[in-house]
């Protein structure tokens, strides 16, 4: 299995989420609502179906007990000009949220990386993204 990359990869990407959400979880916050958070900041506010299309989700679960919603880190709306459409905002809570969890992901990160020299880390970082770009155009 070991010279399957899926299979590295998944089992790295494994170990990322779990050393990430440990470290979340112990801040009252889940890898999704940090997910949510980081999306909503970068793309800024989007409809709920497509946002919730874009995190996987079903509709529904966006009323997660535990959510941004609840924590007052998203705010959701209906569309001024189409009330059918209700678009999720990032509140200045959510921003100012997303500044705790860095160092979080920054530990995890490193951690991750640890066994790999400076130049060899800085591979990942350029490719990972690439990598991930490419899955929305499949």
């Amino acid at each position: 299995m070991l010279e399957l990359k899926a299979c590295l990869m998944y089992a790295l990407g494994e170990a990322a989420r779990r050393r990430l959400s440990e470290a979340l979880t112990a801040r009252g916050m889940r890898l999704r609502h940090l997910t949510t958070l980081a999306l909503l900041a970068g793309l800024g506010p989007q409809p709920k179906t497509v946002l919730a299309a874009r995190l996987d989700l079903e509709v529904s679960a966006g009323q997660d007990r535990q959510g941004p919603a609840k924590a007052g880190h998203v705010v959701c709306a209906p569309d001024t000009e189409d009330h059918r459409r209700v678009y999720v905002r990032l509140t200045p809570d959510g921003r100012s949220a997303l500044d705790h969890p860095a160092a979080d992901v920054t530990a995890a990160d490193e951690d991750l990386l640890a066994p790999l020299s400076g130049p060899e880390r800085d591979q990942p970082a350029s490719l990972l993204p690439r990598l991930h770009a490419d899955l929305g155009a499949s």
